[in-house]
Parts: C-alpha cells; structure tokens; sequence
C-alpha cells in the first residue's frame, strides 16, 4: 500500500498520542470527558487524540488556538491534525497576537493563508456576536474547537475570546467543542473583586472574580449554563490526571508564552494582582525581561519597597529595584520601583499583593496617578478599588470590600468544576 505522507503522518502522530494517553475521551453533549489516572497530567487534545479524534468525526473542524495550542513535543497541533487524515481541518481562526503570535498586545495577524499547512486562518481579535458568526458561516466548518492555554486571570483576553466564540457559534448553528488545559496557578480558589456588568469589557465580558481559579474548560459549562444569549451545543474534553493544586509545573507540559509579555509561569503567578498596574501612570514591566515583576516610574525611591515589605503580605518579598523598558511606558529612561519576589507560591494571594501594591505606591510617591480613562475600573471591574484607595482605605479594608460578592461567585462557580 502507497502511504501519502498525510497517511504516514497520521500513524506516526496516533502511535504517539496513544502512547501519551492511554484512555479513551468521549464527552457528552455539555458535559466532560476524559477520566483517567495517573499523576502526570494529560491535556484536552491528548485526551482526544488518543481516542482517534473520534469526538470529531464526519465534521468539517476549525480551531481557535495561538502558539500555546502545543503538544508534549511542542508540535502545534493544527499541524498535527492538518497531517492526520482522521480529522478533516478545514479553518483555522486567530485571536489576539494571531494564530502563530506574530503580533504584539492590541494587535492580530489578519486574514491570510497560512504558509506551513495551506489552511486559512480568519481572524477573531476584536470580533464578537453576528460579526463572528459571519466567519464562522463563511469557514464551512461544522464544528468550532478551542484549544488556548490560559493564564487564570478574569482581564486576560483569551477567556473572552472563548466567550465570543461561543455565543457567535450558538448564532452561526455550530458545535462548539473546548479541549481543556492546565490553569498555571492552580484551581485553589476564586479570588478578588467580581466585575459589575455595566464596566463589561473585552478585558471583562461576565462577572466572574479577578482571579477565577477555573481552567478553560470549567469557564465554558460555566459561560453555558449563567452568561450566553442561549446555550451553544458545548463539548469538553477534560484532561487526565489534573489537581486544583497543581501548578504549571506539574504537567511536565512545555510553557509556550500565551501572549509577548507572559514569558513564564512565574508572570502568571504575579499578574492576576500586577496587571492593575496598567490602570496607573507606573510602568508594570512592559519592555523588561520581567512584565508585571517590575513595577516602577520615575521619581520612586526605596520608600515603596520598604513601604509593601510592611505588610507583611503572605509569600512575597519585594526589592527596591530600578530598570529601563525598551518599549511602552518610560521607553528608554531608567525608573525607580520594586521587584516582586514570590517565595511561597502556595501562600502568596496574587490580588491582595497587587491591591498592597497600590495603596503603598499612592502612599510613598507624590507622583501617583489614576489613567486618566479610569481604566483601572475596568480591570477591577468597579469604581470600588480606586474610590476607596483615592479615600485613604488601607489594603485590608479595600479586600474587605468584595468579600459579599466573591462568596457568592465562588457559590456559583462549584457547579461547574471539574476537578478536586
């Protein structure tokens, strides 16, 4: 028999999945798939591969993914499916920083073919509801697949994107099919304030808390069941082996960086709280080796550093530090500020640093400052945090805040979890 190299491709890939997971991952209709053992967990696509790609037989599939669509052996795996003759791929559709991640923050790659695999790659950045739906319609694709790893913060875009999926192929009359990967800081807890829907963004469509402390999978029962129009026909493929607890680092998966500035595992951990940095004149480390663990400007001195190392804030200490971005804020001119440092991981609470952070910062700098857009209310997702710090409230006080809200969020979101 003559092997085409689609063919040869396919049993090499399917002898490698086989061997990566071993059980079967058939999901019902809104429901998760996937149950397996072992203690090294297995992604959503793994899961799926293993079973033949059954899940997506007789389907004309497109998938929504960026660089962190991987395998073990960092194969992306549109080309992965693409060579394999059980799956027939028809579309690819790109978010932010695009399919391959050729663009920074704010920015996508286009309509365009893609030059390894032949595959049109349509754009989704900034698109939502009919717009959408429109390109999925256009594809000529049955089945809409998700598969983009998360970083498990409520402002980072990709859930969003998940979201605006959804609900355009609800409109388009497609089936939606979501193959879950590891949240990087484990899915201990939901955290922080709840987003008020009238500050409803693309950096916050739903209100869920800051740090959400759900994977991708476990967002989308929950988008389907509590936030879209009308329920979309979801499937997930759940992963293998996973713990709430698990960090990144126990997957043994490669870390891809999801978009420019999250270059690893420990950006993750800090931006949930870091990130409201980009609601303020500070600079939060965009243009440094280390975004949002450098957080400065010019005129900060040590004041602040000594200032957020008296709270005495659980798992984190924090260095007077002074660097130079090479892009975005301070381009080129050396600023004052602090390092964070994280020395226990399991302690640290990433929103309540980051709501210290800026209570010192307006404390120990005359040159503190609100954007002027208030876009710190849409990171928060209220006037809340910035009414009350402008107000003199300390950090305790401002957490205090939320506490109503976050507990009824975390009621909520047990429905939907996946994993103990």
């Amino acid at each position: 028999m003559k092997l085409s190299r689609r063919t040869l491709l396919a049993t090499t890939t399917a002898a490698a999945a086989a061997a990566a997971a071993a059980a079967p991952a058939h999901a019902a209709s809104g429901r998760a798939a996937g149950e397996g053992g072992g203690r090294t967990p297995r992604t959503g696509f793994e899961q799926l591969a293993a079973d033949g790609y059954a899940l997506l037989d007789g389907q004309r599939v497109g998938v929504v993914t960026n660089p962190t669509g991987v395998t073990r052996d960092v194969r992306h795996i549109v080309d992965v499916m693409h060579a394999d003759d059980r799956v027939d791929l028809i579309a690819v559709f790109g978010p932010e920083h695009g399919f391959r991640g050729t663009a920074q923050a704010g920015g996508s790659e286009g309509r365009h073919d893609d030059p390894a695999t032949g595959l049109p790659v349509y754009d989704t950045y900034l698109k939502s509801g009919r717009a959408l739906a429109d390109v999925f319609t256009a594809s000529g694709v049955d089945t809409v697949v998700f598969d983009i790893q998360d970083v498990g913060a409520r402002f980072y875009t990709y859930i969003w994107t998940l979201f605006d999926c959804m609900e355009a192929a609800r409109l388009a009359g497609k089936r939606f099919v979501v193959l879950d990967r590891p949240n990087p800081v484990t899915g201990r807890a939901a955290l922080g304030p709840v987003l008020h829907e009238e500050f409803a963004t693309f950096v916050g469509r739903q209100p869920i808390s800051q740090a959400h402390g759900m994977t991708v999978a476990e967002l989308a029962r929950l988008f389907n069941g509590e936030f879209l129009s009308a329920p979309v026909p979801l499937e997930t493929v759940r992963m293998a082996g996973w713990r709430r607890s698990d960090f990144f680092d126990a997957s043994g998966l490669p870390w891809v960086p999801p978009s420019p500035n999250m270059p690893t595992p420990d950006t993750a951990l800090v931006y949930p709280g870091t990130c409201l940095f980009e609601g303020t004149n500070l600079s939060e480390g965009r243009g440094t080796t280390r975004p949002f663990e450098l957080l400065g400007a010019e005129g900060v001195d040590g004041r602040w550093a000594a200032g957020a190392n008296a709270l005495g804030l659980a798992g984190v200490r924090f260095r007077e530090a002074y660097f130079a971005p090479t892009f975005s804020k301070f381009q080129g001119r050396t600023v004052g500020g602090v390092q964070l440092h994280v020395h226990d991981r399991e302690a640290f609470d990433p929103v309540r640093t980051g709501i210290g952070l800026l209570v010192t910062a307006k404390r120990s700098w005359s040159g503190f400052a609100w954007r002027a857009d208030h876009w710190i209310d849409k990171l928060t997702g209220s006037t809340r945090v910035r009414t009350m710090i402008d107000a003199g409230a300390d950090t305790d006080e401002v957490v205090g805040g939320w506490q109503e809200e976050l507990a009824a969020f975390r009621r909520m979101r047990r429905e939907y979890l996946l994993y103990r």
